[in-house]
């Protein structure tokens, strides 16, 4: 008997599962668990149902063509070869091909289409808009025929009749809904007539609810100028146009009324409000009157020409004292000036300087003489000294200047 090594065991194993035409390509379905992305690109999973389990690899060639990402409990049906990992040990299932199975397919479409949604931001809390609290206009997106547009109509005529209503007549099932629908919540958004708009139908089948967890009708709801309030009638599921939408109603009926106040209720807060003031007005008119009988009795009024005489006479007195005051500040100003004056003035003063020795000397002709040759001799002059003058005859000239004999220290002439 012949000893066998683990390696050739496996690989017998192998060589088996490999020559099988059957196990060369099969279909299997099962339940995803144990779902792993490596890094490298392969993806790693197990599939199982109740009773058994079958490993399965995804090589990254064949993992770039899924138009989906696994996710663990994800039901589907995978195609590919069964061979063995040698390795571990452990037969696999090596798969080329992957899809959803049955209905799964839908639901796998429009979760991935919450996430990129999510992921975009569409569904950010802090964006929403709020309601306007008394809308006078308001548009409805549904269909023209269904039950949906009688509740809202209904519930609008009742708690808001005084608003304005637009309807943008739309199918909301079939292939074209989707598009109908956001080009009617487009029209209005852009209208410039309303204040808030409500979108939606009465219930449905998931099928029925396609158009509302369509992408076109989520984008346009994002978009959307004015708020908007969701109006599918199905509070099991949350469609996309709830989670985009800034209010979800649970049906139609319930949008118009988060839509509207109630006309009564409002009627009610005015006159609470009407309330509030008149006895507001009642306590100010009171305050005023009481306050008008305190003057009344005050001085002013009973004696408003004492008053007004005592108020003029002191102001009269307050403007006197300034003036004096203004009026000494300036002739103090004024003689202080005076005094500098007349200071520079006298020592300019011709008289000062004959004072101190000198004279000034004239021609016959009156003209001041400055020099020898301004006179000849023989000619009279008159010398004016600081006290009278004297007549005098020029018998000769000296040509020696005066700076020069001080100079020198010479006093004869």
């Amino acid at each position: 008997m012949r000893i066998l090594t683990i390696r050739e065991v496996t690989q017998y194993i192998k060589e088996l599962l490999d020559a099988d035409p059957y196990l060369a390509n099969v279909w299997v379905k099962g339940e995803v668990t144990n779902c792993h992305y490596h890094p490298s690109g392969h993806v790693y999973l197990t599939l199982k149902d109740n009773v058994s389990m079958l490993r399965t690899v995804i090589f990254r060639s064949k993992a770039r063509r899924l138009n989906f990402r696994l996710a663990d409990g994800m039901a589907v049906v995978a195609q590919g070869y069964v061979s063995l990992f040698e390795r571990e040990g452990q037969y696999q299932l090596y798969a080329a091909y992957v899809e959803p199975e049955g209905v799964g397919v839908a639901h796998l479409n429009l979760e991935q289409l919450k996430a990129k949604l999510e992921r975009e931001g569409l569904f950010d809390q802090t964006r929403k808009k709020a309601l306007p609290r008394f809308p006078e206009s308001i548009g409805i997106v549904t269909s023209p025929v269904g039950a949906a547009v009688k509740d809202i109509l209904a519930v609008l005529g009742n708690r808001w009749p005084q608003a304005r209503v637009y309807i943008a007549p739309v199918t909301v099932q079939g292939e074209t809904a989707a598009y109908e629908i956001a080009r009617g919540i487009n029209i209005l958004s852009h209208s410039g007539l309303v204040d808030v708009i409500i979108v939606g139908r009465g219930g449905g089948s998931p099928e029925e609810l396609a158009a509302f967890n369509s992408e076109a009708v989520a984008r346009a709801v994002y978009a959307s100028k004015v708020p908007v309030v969701s109006a599918v009638g199905h509070e099991k599921d949350v469609t996309v146009t709830d989670l985009v939408a800034d209010k979800r109603a649970a049906t139609p009926s319930v949008a118009a009324e988060i839509a509207t106040p109630n006309k009564m209720d409002v009627v009610n807060y005015v006159n609470i409000l009407e309330g509030r003031l008149k006895r507001a007005m009642s306590a100010y008119v009171r305050g005023v009157k009481s306050e008008l009988r305190s003057m009344a009795r005050s001085s002013v009024l009973q004696r408003p020409a004492d008053f007004i005489i005592a108020r003029r006479r002191e102001q009269l007195e307050r403007l006197d004292d300034r003036l004096r005051r203004a009026m000494r500040s300036f002739w103090q100003q004024r003689a202080y000036r005076l005094s500098v004056l007349s200071g520079r003035l006298e020592a300019l003063s011709p008289l000062a300087t004959l004072a101190r020795g000198y004279s000034i000397c004239y021609s016959f002709r009156n003209e001041v003489v400055r020099s020898p040759d301004d006179v000849k001799p023989g000619e009279d002059i008159k010398i004016w000294l600081s006290e009278g003058g004297l007549h005098c005859k020029v018998t000769g000239q000296m040509r020696q200047s005066l700076k020069s004999i001080l100079t020198n220290g010479r006093r004869r002439f």
